[in-house]
């Protein structure tokens, strides 16, 4: 099988984005993980898919697939890329749309200087919606790994994230705990695990252990995740600038029953295609 694609990144978490607007695209978890590999294929964090949508509401649908080859809900940092494709592709002519996900329906805006904003929809922390067994739904929550006892804050923006304060970024146990946290029992489908250092009220340094993917050079809802849980915790004020590895995202959220805002850059590297 010959495949197009288009390699894209948002602050340095990168994608295979596929075109399964104009054509029907199937694939199987061992061809994901040949695209996604950085030896033997394209290479990427995930892959993202376009696609027609189901509903008469929404202008496409948008599927994501880690690196692992499993589907997950939602990617912020993929959303922007969507919006830079369809856009770029010639698939709309909007600069405002509105995308199905498997959590429910997005609105990535194409902005005046070529970054984009996207609607990530209202965090959820109810424990039996992230899903979260045993927690509380609190600001904070214990969680019991390699014999400590961790402080984190639990939510989903269409994904679940634990975030945790640390005191300096570069020195974070991410290796160490972010393994341990994806895969612990408490979260049934596993979790993306946040490390966040506080700079200042708007200012904040971040580092993410995604689920399936490993540590990322940026993850946007890991991003809105971290604010929400700043906030939560009265360390910081909307707007807060997230700075990660592969760069900054500026991340908005007006508290409980708002809606998180995401402005970032979306970049396209190359196109091409690869014999599957």
């Amino acid at each position: 099988m010959l495949l197009n694609f288009t390699k894209m990144h948002g602050a340095g978490n990168d994608f295979v984005v596929l075109d399964g607007f104009r054509q029907n695209i199937e694939l199987n978890p061992e061809q994901m993980r040949l695209l996604a590999d950085r030896h033997f294929g394209v290479g990427c964090d995930q892959i993202l898919l376009v696609e027609k949508p189901q509903s008469d509401e929404a202008d496409f649908r948008y599927r994501i697939f880690n690196a692992d080859g499993g589907e997950v809900e939602q990617c912020g940092n993929g959303a922007r890329c969507f919006m830079r494709f369809v856009h770029d592709q010639q698939l709309t002519s909007k600069r405002e749309i509105v995308v199905e996900t498997s959590s429910g329906l997005i609105m990535p805006r194409l902005e005046q200087d070529g970054r984009v904003t996207v609607d990530m929809g209202t965090p959820i922390f109810e424990p039996e919606n992230i899903p979260f067994e045993e927690g509380h739904g609190t600001v904070s929550e214990p969680l019991f790994v390699a014999d400590e006892t961790l402080d984190i804050s639990v939510l989903s923006m269409g994904n679940p994230h634990a975030v945790q304060v640390v005191n300096d970024i570069k020195s974070a146990p991410v290796e160490k705990f972010g393994p341990l946290i994806e895969h612990h029992q408490r979260f049934p489908k596993r979790v993306n695990v946040g490390f966040m250092q506080v700079m200042d009220r708007s200012h904040i340094m971040l580092r993410v252990y995604e689920r399936g993917s490993g540590e990322t050079l940026s993850c946007g809802t890991g991003a809105c995740a971290a604010v929400v849980a700043g906030i939560r915790r009265g360390l910081l004020d909307s707007p807060v600038c997230v700075a990660t590895r592969g760069g900054t995202l500026t991340i908005s959220w007006e508290k409980d029953g708002a809606a998180v805002l995401m402005t970032g850059p979306a970049i396209t590297v190359f196109t091409g295609e690869i014999n599957l």
